[in-house]
């Protein structure tokens, strides 16, 4: 990384990052170009390793593409504000995001949809959801992308008395 004083390697950081993005941009190869979607996510962090869950129809460009190349790559940002200059050399640009790449597999079992629907719901809401009948039941009608996360960057750049 260029600008080793903007990474952010503390895990309690990288967390509110991670909770404050609201979309992830899912990066795909198709036939040597690259594809990439914003989609909503939900993810769990457990044992050291962070896996997003994505949701959307039964079929599609991207089921087709990751049936081809399950590798992936992802993108989140936010915090985005702009820091004027008296020159435009002294212009600037506050944000924080996470870059990675994984492995994404689309998941079958009815009890993971469900979690993984409930995650999705808690991360864009803020609420748990309970009704795991009715989960269970709109799992069968998407399909759930998920990402096990093999590697990472998390990186910010804020005002200098910014607190977290």
């Amino acid at each position: 990384m260029r600008r080793a004083d903007r990474e952010v390697k503390d895990w309690k950081e990288i967390l509110q990052i991670l909770e404050s993005c609201k979309v992830c941009r899912l990066g795909m190869m198709d036939e040597g170009k690259i594809y990439i979607v914003p989609m909503n996510y939900g993810y769990i962090y457990e044992e050291g390793k962070l896996v997003l869950y994505f949701h959307g129809a039964r079929e599609g460009k991207k089921l087709r593409l990751l049936e081809v190349n399950p590798t992936v790559g992802i993108e989140m940002d936010g915090g985005h504000e702009l820091e004027a200059g008296k020159t435009a050399c002294q212009y600037s640009y506050f944000y924080a995001s996470i870059i990675g790449n994984g492995k994404a597999e689309i998941v079958t079992k009815p009890e993971e949809k469900s979690g993984a629907l409930a995650a999705i719901m808690k991360h864009q809401t803020g609420k748990v959801f309970e009704e795991l009948e009715s989960n269970l039941k709109l799992g069968a009608a998407v399909e759930i992308i998920r990402v096990e996360v093999e590697e990472f960057t998390c990186k910010r750049h804020r005002k200098e008395k910014e607190s977290l």
